[in-house]
């Protein structure tokens, strides 16, 4: 599976979702300045962040059951 290109951009995306969920956590349990700036910025990249991981899920999905490119 490691061999399958989609399937590594995947995996990126949604380490990505999860790199801008736990700054944002972090920042909310903090408090302080960072929140105050930066939460509704994080937010916004978080959802954009996941509907594209959402997406490429899909597109994984889909091609692996019509078997690939």
């Amino acid at each position: 599976m490691l061999q399958d290109p989609l399937f590594v951009v995947v995996v990126l995306a949604v380490l990505g979702v999860l790199v801008i969920l736990m700054i944002g956590i972090g920042g909310f349990a903090r408090g302080g300045e960072f929140n105050r700036k930066h939460s509704n910025r994080l937010m916004r990249w978080r959802i954009i962040a996941q509907a594209i991981a959402v997406v490429l899920i899909l597109l994984f999905v889909a091609f692996r059951q019509t078997g690939g490119f």
